[in-house]
C-alpha cells in the first residue's frame, strides 16, 4: 500500500473506523481522521482520546475475520479547519451531499496538495462534482469512486465510540478512476482481495457510480406515500422496507415505478455513452441471489428485452422470493429466516436536539434530485423521478408544518441542490466534448 503514504479520512462514522483499521492493518500508511466538531461527533472524539487514539473493529461472522482488528491513529483532528500537514490521499467517508461542504471547510491549502480523492459512498455524478471543484481551485487530483461501501458497519454499543462491528460484507464492489491505469486502484484491489472482496474496475468513476443498487431501489421503496407516512410518524404500526403491502410498501404500483425509474436512469446513462445496468441481473448476481426455481438464468439475462408487463412480473417475483432468505436453513417448524423484516425508520430527535430524518430517505432525496438535474441538462423526461420528488417534498412540508415551533434540522427544507447539479453538468459537458473530439480525430 506504499502508494498511500499519508491518508486522511474525512468523516467520523463507523465506515471511517473500519477503513482506518483496514488501511493500518494491511499497509504501512500514516492515517489521520477528521470530522465536524458537533454534538453528534463529541462522543466519538472523547472515546478516541480516552483510548489513546486506538480504534477497534469487531465482526459478527467469523468468515469476515480479516476485517477485524485494531489500530492506533497517527493524527486526530476535531474540526475540518484544524487539519494540518500534507495528505496525499483524502478519503471522503461522509454522505455524498456533504462532499463540497466538507472540502471547503478543509481549506484550499490542504485540498490542493492531495494527489487523489477517494469517494466511499458516492452517488451518480459525485466524481464529476469533485473534479469540477478541483478545476475551480485550479488544482488537479485523481478522483476514485467506489460503487458503494464494502459492507455494513455500525457502532459496537449503538452509539459513537472508538469501536465498531462489521455485520455484513459485500462479495463484489465496483471502482472507477479518472486516471487509467491507476496505481491507486491496483493497490485498493490488492487490499480488497486480501479481505475476500472482489473489486471490479470500470473505465470511469461514473460507471462505478451506476453500480449502486440503492440508486435503483431506494427511491421507489422510500419516496412513496406508504413509506413516508411511516418516516414522518403518521403510521403508528411498524412497517418493513422489503415486505408486500400491507406489511410494507411493495405493490404493483411501486414495482411499476421501480421499473420506470430504471428505464429513466438507463436513458441518462446511455445519453452519456455509458453501458446501462441490467436491473434484474444486477439485483440477483451482484446483490442478493434467489433460487433458480424462482428466476431462471434466461429470465435474468434477457430481462432488458422483455415487454414491460413481464419485466414488472419478474421484479415482483424477485421481491416475493426474498421475503425469506431462500438459502437459510428452516427451523423445526419449516420457517426460513425473515429476510425482509427491515423496519422503516422514523424521524427522530438528533443529538443536537433537532427533529431529523433517517438516512433513508434523506440520502435518496439528494440522489434523485441530482440525477434528475443531470437528466434535465440532457433533455430527458423523467416522470417517475418527478413523482418521487413531488411526493417527498409534499410529505416533507406537511411534516414541517405539524412540527411548527420545534427545532428542525436542515433535512426538513425543500432543496434544489442546484449548485451541485451545475458543477456536475459542467464537468460532464467537458467529458462529452473530449469524447467527441477524440472520435473525430
Amino acid at each position: 500500500m506504499s502508494v498511500f503514504q499519508k491518508v486522511l479520512l474525512l468523516g467520523t462514522g463507523p465506515a471511517a473506523v473500519q477503513l482506518a483499521v483496514l488501511l493500518k492493518k494491511q499497509g504501512d500508511s500514516q492515517v489521520g481522521i477528521v470530522g465536524r466538531e458537533s454534538v453528534r461527533s463529541a462522543p466519538f472524539f472523547s472515546a478516541v482520546k480516552q483510548s489513546n487514539q486506538r480504534l477497534s473493529v469487531h465482526i459478527q461472522n467469523e468468515k469476515h475475520h480479516r476485517l477485524a482488528g485494531e489500530c492506533v491513529l497517527d493524527h486526530v483532528f476535531c474540526g475540518y479547519e484544524t487539519v494540518a500537514g500534507e495528505w496525499d490521499t483524502l478519503i471522503l467517508a461522509v454522505t455524498a451531499d456533504a462532499y463540497i461542504e466538507v472540502l471547503k471547510q478543509l481549506g484550499p491549502q490542504i485540498v490542493r496538495k492531495a494527489s487523489r480523492v477517494v469517494l466511499v459512498s458516492p452517488t451518480f455524478g459525485s466524481a464529476s462534482l469533485i473534479r469540477q471543484f478541483f478545476t475551480e481551485l485550479q488544482a488537479e487530483a485523481e478522483v476514485i469512486s467506489f460503487s458503494t461501501y464494502l459492507g455494513d458497519t455500525r457502532w459496537l454499543e449503538g452509539s459513537p465510540s472508538h469501536q465498531v462491528i462489521t455485520t455484513g460484507v459485500k462479495k463484489k464492489v465496483f471502482i472507477g478512476s479518472t486516471h487509467t491505469p491507476s496505481a491507486a486502484v491496483q493497490a485498493i484491489g490488492e487490499l480488497y482481495e486480501q479481505v475476500g472482496i472482489e473489486l471490479v474496475a470500470m473505465d470511469t468513476p461514473i460507471e462505478a457510480e451506476t453500480r449502486n443498487i440503492s440508486l435503483y431501489v431506494h427511491p421507489p421503496l422510500f419516496m412513496n406515500e406508504f413509506s413516508l407516512r411511516v418516516v414522518f410518524g403518521e403510521e403508528k404500526v411498524k412497517k418493513y422496507v422489503y415486505k408486500m403491502f400491507p406489511e410494507g410498501p411493495i405493490t404493483q404500483e411501486v414495482i411499476s415505478d421501480m421499473l420506470g425509474q430504471w428505464k429513466e436512469i438507463t436513458g441518462v446513462v446511455e445519453k452519456l455513452g455509458l453501458k446501462a445496468v441490467n436491473l434484474l441481473q444486477f439485483m440477483t448476481d451482484d446483490n442478493y441471489p434467489v433460487r433458480p426455481e424462482s428466476l431462471s438464468r434466461h429470465e435474468i439475462e434477457h430481462f432488458p428485452y422483455f415487454e414491460p408487463i413481464r419485466q414488472s412480473y419478474l421484479l415482483y417475483i424477485r421481491y416475493t422470493s426474498l421475503l425469506v432468505d431462500p438459502f437459510s436453513e428452516p427451523d423445526e417448524d419449516g420457517k426460513y429466516f425473515d429476510f425482509s423484516a427491515v423496519p422503516i425508520r422514523t424521524m427522530f430527535v438528533n443529538k443536537a436536539g433537532e427533529w431529523d430524518i433517517p438516512r433513508m430517505p434523506k440520502e435518496d432525496y439528494y440522489r434523485v434530485k441530482i440525477i434528475r438535474g443531470i437528466a434535465a441538462h440532457l433533455g430527458a423526461d423523467c416522470p417517475k423521478m418527478d413523482k418521487f420528488i413531488a411526493t417527498y417534498e409534499r410529505k416533507l412540508e406537511e411534516a414541517a408544518s405539524r412540527l411548527a415551533g420545534a427545532a428542525l434540522s436542515d433535512a426538513f427544507r425543500v432543496q434544489s441542490f442546484e449548485n451541485d447539479v451545475q458543477m456536475i453538468c459542467r464537468e460532464l459537458g467537458k467529458a462529452r466534448d473530449y469524447a467527441v473530439n477524440r472520435h473525430n480525430q
